[in-house]
């Protein structure tokens, strides 16, 4: 059974029913309705949100030490009444300007939904790509994850990541 308590959980679902339905129409809409959106989204994480973890720090030394780390919070954790022993996780990302999250991997599949600014990443095997608003990409178990970041000064960046997960939302994050 899910760590939160009930009411959590049932908050949870339904802020993971509103997130979906959110994320799932994004692109469709025009910039004015994104931004309420955004604010939507907002409201749902300061509701049914409990930090889970932040990306592990840059090696010491190294220039990416020195920029700000992302954060995570889980939004919602749900069994997957159909794969036993599988559960979905629904997190925020949220970049800070310049942040950046070094090498990584997930144990289980995870799908990504940019929700503002840019989100620069690398897969292993795979040239780095720039994704905005919208747009989406897929990792799948156990790939590296070379990095993730904000290359913008100014401005955060934010996504929606679904996670494919052991049951009662399993690890999240494996080292390199």
């Amino acid at each position: 059974m899910n760590a939160l308590p009930l009411l959590m959980q049932r908050r949870a679902g339904i802020g993971f029913a509103a997130l979906a339905f959110v994320a799932a129409g994004w692109a469709l809409l025009p910039h004015a309705s994104r931004q309420s959106t955004a604010r939507l989204i907002d409201d749902i994480c300061s509701t049914v949100s409990r930090p889970m973890f932040s990306s592990a720090p840059a090696p010491e030394g190294s220039a990416a030490a020195a920029r700000p780390r992302t954060s995570v919070k889980v939004i919602s954790c749900e069994a997957l009444p159909h794969v036993p022993g599988k559960s979905v996780t629904t997190a925020i990302v949220d970049f800070p300007p310049m942040a950046y999250s070094p090498a990584h991997r997930h144990p289980g599949s995870v799908t990504a939904i940019i929700l503002e600014g840019m989100v620069r990443s690398q897969l292993a095997g795979g040239p780095a790509g720039d994704y905005k608003p919208g747009e989406t990409f897929f990792e799948p178990p156990g790939t590296l994850h070379l990095f993730a970041e904000n290359p913008d000064p100014v401005k955060h960046a934010r996504l929606v990541s679904v996670f494919v997960t052991e049951e009662n939302c399993g690890p999240l994050v494996l080292p390199p």
